[in-house]
């Protein structure tokens, strides 16, 4: 192998990833080495263009120290586009920003200018780490190229005593020529799920498709049809535009018994939390609660329940994200197996019988690869159940889905776009970022690319992933006006407390009565929560800021109660700890105060309101199964959402106090009692059991 010439290493690579039949044909008459042999070639030191063998060395040790969870893995590819560029290395004395397979730079001046970056990365299957394999420098990424550099990147693990089970692409048409590369057959009459490797081996590996990708097409595919027929009921597209577009909606409905009034009606006003995913269980409840209430946009959507619930079992089961998850969020086991089995049957059999008002079945349409992309899944996850779960002696007894999805590739992507900066980054600014997420590179579960990520997790860049999935994008895309963040301005409630502390002296007259008081902090809770719910992308964590309705427990992660013309009703848990900031804020320093350095006085009182609350009863009770959704750590959604909490409470009485000369105004802006209840008749209401 030393004896070829680096141009004859060049030649050889680029003809064998871009069409491996001449190469075999070229074999018969030039010394070219064998196919395998090639992976060495493709493979550099440091951060340069091909395989990381750092990588591929920390690897190799941990399976030699015989630790289990690294002989087993998934396998993902992902490509990101660079901007094209010739650049001058001073280090190395050559021109830059050429096409790099890993054996050397295509040097030349008809060689052509890389576009994109292909990065690879192989990922645990029972436990959560996460391994960069190396990137490779193109002009144009096909389907056919990503397949051969798949193979290599196999060869290369099992020659480190890794075996490689499954392999994860975007569900786009790149990633669908990439699958037919491989020997993978769509079809929803007889799907081949798995492909050979070493071609006509017993060696079997399941491909996948990313779900959130799978996802964006089927909404897409809806939204085109408008309406989709199937045997029974119709889906239709206009009741989750009506859901989106639902501000401030006036519902009436008979007041409980409790209320004394028995007979008469209620009112409230019901506000759509734009955080909601689109295919999930609480929109399938709201579209149901909105129908029982008798509003007419909401009539006749069976259907839309019945298709938006489907989707959101198989996403639950195609993002099982750790083993304390239960029911269909957990990972693959003998005990759930049964109904996850009957639920992708449910699923095929909806799927091949969805049609579009012309009678055509979509399973056969130009908008089929979201449906085929969810089966062909199904079919690759039941395979690795049944060959490598319940056997006996397998290597697993369960299955994360998770590491199935793009979702580990892309938290290190984005980490290395935070690193390389805004835009498209060069060749030279990316082999830069990406040397440097190597260097810092832990391979210990839960942490694929050390701290470079900060306070950004797996699950928020799932979140994230679904941001065009949501509610508020749909909103914005038919209303856009309705689809902007809140204003910057404080209302004039939170002037009952700003007023105190823009004077600097003593309580009022007015505020000496505890009940305006207590009317005064709601109103301020109230909008700190609205603040924090135009930011926050977790839907679960905007719910858990309202105050909640028995009548809609169900569906509280869409609806919430608002107030017409004030700010929405808080949780229970956002009023407490905006009390006790109110409380330290009053023993502790005076407002406006210019003498003090605000952050570091905004730390201190930060760390007065923590002591506070430590020992208090629990906080938000709905977000304690929330709790398993992400990483299991101190720095979660739960303490994340206690100090957002007391930040915008402090720039509220701080940073916005000097510039607001507000005057009380009695009477006004009366918080509405919702069905006869009290708002708050304990300090943290209905919070019983602990996060």
């Amino acid at each position: 192998m030393a004896e070829y010439s680096p141009e004859m290493r060049q030649f050889a690579c680029v003809l064998h990833l871009y069409h491996i039949k001449a190469y075999n044909y070229l074999r018969k008459i030039l010394p070219l080495p064998h196919p395998c042999s090639l992976t060495n070639w493709l493979s550099a030191d440091e951060a340069a263009a091909g395989f990381s063998n750092n990588s591929f060395l920390c690897l190799q040790e941990k399976v030699e120290r015989g630790e289990q969870d690294y002989c087993y893995c998934a396998l993902m590819v992902q490509d990101m586009s660079l901007q094209k560029q010739r650049e001058w290395d001073p280090q190395t004395q050559h021109l830059t920003g050429f096409v790099d397979l890993g054996a050397g730079i295509l040097d030349a001046d008809e060689a052509p200018l890389a576009s994109e970056a292909i990065i690879l990365m192989a990922v645990g299957i029972s436990s959560p780490w996460a391994a960069p394999l190396g990137y490779f420098f193109v002009n144009s990424t096909t389907g056919y190229l990503l397949a051969q550099l798949l193979r290599q990147a196999i060869n290369k693990l099992n020659n480190i005593g890794i075996r490689v089970l499954a392999v994860t692409a975007g569900a786009t048409a790149r990633g669908a020529e990439t699958a037919r590369a491989l020997g993978i057959r769509m079809d929803a009459e007889r799907i081949q799920c798995t492909f050979q490797h070493p071609p006509g081996s017993a060696h079997s590996i399941t491909y996948f498709f990313d779900v959130c990708h799978a996802l964006q097409l089927i909404r897409n595919a809806l939204q085109c049809f408008q309406e989709i027929e199937w045997p029974g009921d119709t889906v239709r597209w206009q009741h989750v535009v009506e859901l989106a577009a639902l501000q401030e909606q006036r519902v009436l409905e008979p007041c409980s018994p409790k209320s004394g009034r028995p007979g008469s009606k209620g009112s409230y006003y019901l506000k759509v939390n734009l955080a909601t995913q689109l295919f999930s269980e609480g929109v399938a409840d709201a579209l149901e609660h909105l129908q029982h209430l008798g509003l007419a946009s909401f009539q006749n959507c069976s259907g839309t329940v019945k298709f938006v619930r489907l989707m959101s079992h198989l996403y639950d089961v195609f993002h099982g994200r750790g083993p304390y998850r239960m029911g269909l969020k957990g990972p693959l086991l003998a005990g759930n197996y049964t109904k996850i089995t009957h639920l992708f049957n449910e699923a095929k059999s909806f799927f091949v019988t969805l049609m579009d008002s012309m009678g055509r079945y979509i399973i056969k349409s130009k908008r089929k690869l979201g449906f085929l992309s969810l089966l062909l899944n199904a079919e690759s996850l039941k395979w690795l159940y049944t060959n490598y779960v319940c056997p006996e002696g397998t290597p697993s007894h369960h299955l994360l889905a998770y590491a199935f999805s793009l979702d580990p590739l892309e938290l290190f992507l984005r980490t290395l776009q935070q690193v390389c900066g805004s835009g498209s980054p060069t060749c030279t600014v990316f082999q830069a970022a990406y040397h440097k997420l190597l260097a810092g590179c832990n391979l210990a579960p839960g942490s694929p690319h050390s701290s470079s990520s900060g306070s950004t997790s797996s699950w928020d860049i799932a979140q994230s992933r679904r941001r065009d999935l949501t509610l508020g994008s749909i909103c914005a895309q038919y209303n856009p006006a309705r689809g902007r963040t809140l204003a910057t301005e404080y209302p004039y409630c939170a002037g009952l407390l700003v007023h105190e502390g823009l004077h600097g002296s003593a309580l009022s007259n007015a505020l000496t009565d505890l009940s305006l008081r207590v009317q005064s902090i709601t109103c301020t809770a109230g909008f700190i929560a609205e603040q924090l719910a135009s930011d926050l992308q977790c839907e679960a964590c905007v719910a858990s800021l309202f105050e909640s309705d028995e009548n809609r427990l169900r569906c509280r992660s869409v609806l919430y109660i608002k107030k017409l013309g004030g700010v929405s009703l808080p949780s229970a848990s956002v009023y407490h700890i905006t009390s006790i900031s109110e409380q330290v804020l009053n023993q502790y320093g005076k407002v406006g105060d210019s003498n003090k350095n605000t952050k570091l006085w905004h730390l201190a009182l930060e760390q007065k309101i923590f002591q506070e609350l430590l020992g208090e009863s629990p906080l938000f009770p709905t977000l304690t199964n929330h709790l398993f959704d992400g990483e299991v750590c101190v720095n979660n959604h739960y303490t994340i959402l206690v100090k957002e909490i007391t930040q915008c409470y402090l720039n509220i009485r701080t940073n916005h106090a000097k510039h607001l000369d507000l005057k009380y105004h009695c009477g006004r802006h009366r918080l509405k009692r919702v069905r006869g209840k009290h708002l708050f008749p304990s300090p943290l209401g209905s919070c019983q059991s602990g996060s």
